[in-house]
């Protein structure tokens, strides 16, 4: 098959990102797009023919086999230029440094947003410092077991995250995620960086709240941003709202930083595990060893399971936005989806709300929804966001967050939402110029140009939960 980069005219109209058949298929035949196959005709297809819902159809089942066969590949170049950014005193490094404001709980989260409402009129005093923001959530009372620990695994990983430079935790006092159950989930931490008030027992926690955010910054303000090199950069991979585009220009174009930056011995880490069906032998073929294969395997395997255990199909991910798209198939947007790994060597496997630190490409535990994923990317460390779309999104994450559009019509609609045209990649750009230009804005955001999701305050998160409430 092939894709129209705009709509196209063979036997019928084709829209853009949409496929067309390049030979004959009979029912029954593997249909395929990026070498690998994306499902099943149903029907005959005869070339220059439409492909899509109504003559294609998934070919995956509820159970899966994996097996190790490791492809060598050539080494990326590396990063030929550092970032300036702030190095902690965990020797982490942060793109920001920014006072953050994190409610144990969803009954304090309008508290924590007034706080940073208020508090955002004393940042002249504070030039070092980039911005304060709340992230309210609705959880951290009525859960139990592993729910719980979700929350208070994902609260603790932006407490501690380096783009705060001092975090403010809030709680009301009787809630499951009360202070003191929370504090373990800390670690080692830098406790000049970090303060906690609990409503309850504040006599008045708006103006104690503010002091509090008072003492953060004067040790915030203290930081400044230095010459850092590329290897201390973590990064986050992402896409939202795909087309058939996405898997031809945006995801390869982060592919290719991803290889890039795992070559500077910097990191890369990839979630969406539900959007890894289907395209495990591409992405697994890029393990660095039978134990990180065992445990990537494990990883799929398990989400594989947590959908049959709801009596879901393993199969039901395109949304009808991805299908308006071109997207037909799970395994087609797997396919597509794996790309922003590039050639990058997968090195470590780790749970959601653990941090990744090995250098190369981390797979992460976490669904393939937006602000789940994108929160679960920045509790495990990621300091910037690279996020591909297609249809469009106006999402923000925790920390920056770029957006790239896979086609130009997108790009050229939304401006507030974009960041970057990757659809150039299909109108003519040179690959090597559009690669260097992406580079260095990413490079440019890392040292402190903001992203429209800073620009237009999109900062959200969102919290994995499968269990009870109570």
């Amino acid at each position: 098959i092939a894709v129209g980069a705009e709509r196209v005219t063979v036997a019928e109209s084709i829209g853009a990102g949409h496929k067309v058949a390049l030979r004959a298929h009979t029912a029954g035949d593997a249909v395929v797009k990026y070498g690998w196959p994306i499902g099943r005709a149903t029907k005959r297809i005869e070339p220059g023919e439409h492909v899509h819902a109504h003559n294609l159809s998934t070919a995956l089942t509820p159970e899966a086999s994996f097996e190790f066969l490791p492809l060598e590949r050539p080494a990326a170049a590396k990063l030929a230029r550092g970032w300036r950014g702030y190095r902690r005193g965990d020797g982490r490094a942060a793109t920001r440094n920014e006072l953050w404001i994190i409610p144990t709980v969803g009954c304090v989260a309008r508290t924590a947003e007034f706080l940073a409402t208020a508090f955002r009129e004393r940042l002249s005093e504070f030039p070092n410092i980039d911005g304060v923001h709340a992230f309210p959530h609705a959880f951290g009372c009525s859960q139990l077991g592993d729910d719980l620990k979700n929350t208070q695994k994902i609260l603790a990983g932006l407490a501690t995250h380096p783009n705060a430079g001092g975090a403010l935790i809030i709680g009301l006092g009787c809630e499951n995620n009360y202070l003191e159950a929370f504090r373990p989930f800390l670690g080692e931490h830098d406790t000049s960086r970090i303060r906690a008030l609990v409503a309850q027992q504040a006599g008045d926690e708006f103006e104690e709240g503010l002091a509090l955010l008072g003492e953060l910054a004067e040790r915030a303000n203290q930081d400044t941003r230095v010459e850092l090199p590329v290897s201390s950069l973590v990064v986050g991979l992402k896409c939202g709202g795909s087309d058939g585009l996405s898997g031809i220009t945006a995801n390869p174009l982060l592919g290719r930083f991803a290889a890039r930056l795992s070559a500077s011995d910097g990191v890369a880490i990839l979630t969406e595990v539900p959007e890894m069906f289907g395209a495990e032998g591409a992405l697994f073929a890029r393990c660095v060893d039978h134990g990180v294969f065992d445990r990537a395997a494990a990883l799929v395997q398990g989400f594989r399971r947590y959908y049959a255990d709801h009596g879901q199909p393993v199969y039901e991910n395109p949304s009808p936005g991805n299908k308006a798209g071109g997207i037909t198939t799970l395994e087609e947007k797997s396919l597509g989806c794996v790309q922003k790994g590039g050639d990058a060597p997968i090195t470590d496997v780790v749970r959601y709300g653990e941090r990744a630190s090995r250098p190369g490409l981390t797979l992460l535990q976490a669904p393939g929804n937006d602000q789940v994923s994108t929160t679960a990317l920045a509790a495990a460390g990621a300091t910037l966001v690279l996020f591909t779309t297609g249809r469009g999104t106006p999402l923000g994450s925790p920390v920056p967050t770029l957006k790239v559009a896979t086609n130009s019509d997108l790009a050229k609609r939304k401006p507030t939402w974009i960041d970057f045209d990757a659809g150039a990649l299909v109108q003519g750009r040179d690959r090597e110029e559009t690669d260097g230009a992406f580079v260095e804005l990413v490079l440019e955001v890392a040292s402190g140009k903001r992203a429209r999701n800073e620009q237009f305050g999109q900062r959200d998160i969102a919290i994995f939960k499968d269990g009870v409430t109570l």
